[in-house]
């Protein structure tokens, strides 16, 4: 494992393997499957009635629900920097979006999913938006991955391309095909690998705009394109579990699905529903950070569901609990080991969340309450709506889950703990730096 050089693992953090899965099991598949901009309203298992997902559906009904999952970031970049390390996007200088203009990447020494379940025995395979740089020494291949294809950042994003290993394959992106495409990727990987020990990243490009969905769905939904993007996602979700059960895998891959950040609400009806949460993508409400999140694995996981914090960076430790890999040496984690959550009925070792706008912070939930900083008039643009400028805030997010009553007033020492503890935070990650963004050249396609 690469050497580190920062300080130490998460306090406390437990690796005991606990009963229901032990050193003489074989390794799990681990598959996760993961959305662009969907929000947390945007499943019928979190209360959607426009879009049909009978697949996720079933997954949540028969596996564990996640309620309260947090994206480490409410962007792209970021939330899958953190995702694939396991640590707060500051810790790897990756806390904007990348664009195509810039040259800029993870970095080297930073330890991904992909590199420890490798390490672990694991084929590992990328399908999907990267979004972590597109330079050759930044791409999946030089970071864990030993297939990949996909579009390496945002649909939006010019020059729109197909990656395949580290070569283009195709500047002729028709994205109308693309959730199709990604999904035949996916299934041809796990028919090629089902006699070993696998990891597959699926990382959808839906429902970020632009939309599209393929004539099989398109126009099919009751609530327009979005919705269709949706059922298509849903769809795909379909035909991995038909290809696992196909190949007589199914009970031995965990399934992981969830959301990079929250719903792009400035869209419209192209940008989905954060519903019940406040605001969305781009913003630390509630709707910009917490996700949909649902974990399958066939008699292993019993139903339920949870409704303790998480957050996606616990996957890392999770993964490596159960591949029995080597978490990276004398590395902070941020992420806390899962197991014993989806497989038992215990609890995550903290509750503890910072959330992050670019490198500052903006909030920190712990426990049941979030205390948001001060913020002057966010005039609304193309990304975020108008959010007006408000002071301290302290919500009790289990009673008050939209934000909307303010108990600075009558919490004066929860809000003293709070504030005492989000400045601890802030002072250890004193002397890390953001990578900076090149300035866009003039010449570059819009």
């Amino acid at each position: 494992m690469k050497n580190k050089i920062i300080a130490t693992v998460v306090a406390g953090m437990a690796f005991g393997l606990p009963s229901a899965f032990s050193t003489e099991t074989k390794k799990p598949n681990i598959i996760f499957i993961f959305a662009d901009d969907l929000g947390y309203g945007d499943l019928g298992c979190y209360g959607s009635k426009l879009n049909r997902t009978p697949n996720l559906d079933k997954l949540a009904n028969e596996g564990v629900r996640f309620t309260d999952c947090y994206a480490a970031a409410n962007v792209c970049t970021p939330s899958r920097a953190a995702l694939l390390t396991g640590r707060y996007p500051m810790r790897s200088g990756l806390a904007n979006v990348l664009h195509p203009w810039q040259s800029t990447g993870i970095d080297s020494a930073e330890v991904t999913m992909p590199e420890m379940l490798r390490e672990a025995g694991y084929h590992t395979g990328m399908v999907g938006k990267w979004h972590l740089g597109h330079h050759k020494e930044h791409l999946p291949l030089q970071h864990g991955f030993q297939e990949y294809f996909g579009i390496p950042y945002s649909n939006d994003m010019k020059p729109c391309i197909y990656v395949r290993g580290n070569e283009v394959e195709s500047t002729e992106v028709d994205q109308t095909q693309t959730t199709k495409t990604y999904t035949k990727e996916a299934l041809r990987f796990i028919g090629e690998n089902k006699d070993r020990p696998f990891f597959l990243y699926l990382a959808h490009t839906m429902p970020h705009v632009p939309l599209f969905a393929s004539d099989q769905f398109k126009g099919k939904s009751k609530n327009g394109l979005y919705s269709d993007v949706i059922e298509e996602l849903d769809w795909s979700v379909g035909e991995v579990i038909k290809k696992l059960q196909e190949l007589k895998l199914d009970e031995n891959t965990l399934i992981v699905f969830s959301s990079d950040n929250g719903p792009w609400l400035t869209r419209g009806p192209e940008g989905g529903s954060a519903y019940p949460l406040f605001q969305g993508k781009m913003t630390t409400w509630e709707g910009g950070h917490r996700v949909p999140t649902i974990a399958f694995w066939k008699g292993k996981i019993k139903p339920k569901v949870y409704s303790g914090l998480i957050t996606l960076m616990d996957w890392f430790p999770t993964f490596a609990q159960l591949a029995q890999a080597e978490l990276p040496d004398n590395l902070m984690m941020d992420g806390c080991d899962l197991t014993d959550i989806i497989l038992k009925n215990e609890k995550r070792e903290n509750e503890e969340f910072y959330y992050f706008q670019g490198a500052k912070i903006s909030a920190y939930r712990s426990g049941d309450f979030k205390l948001t900083l001060p913020e002057g008039l966010r005039k609304g643009n193309r990304f975020v709506p108008d959010v007006p400028a408000h002071d301290t805030l302290l919500f009790n997010l289990r009673t008050d889950v939209g934000e909307s009553t303010n108990l600075v007033k009558t919490k004066p020492e929860k809000l003293a703990k709070m504030s005492e503890e989000l400045e601890k935070f802030r002072n250890s990650l004193s002397g890390l730096k953001v990578k900076v963004s090149e300035q866009r050249p003039v010449d570059w396609p819009r």
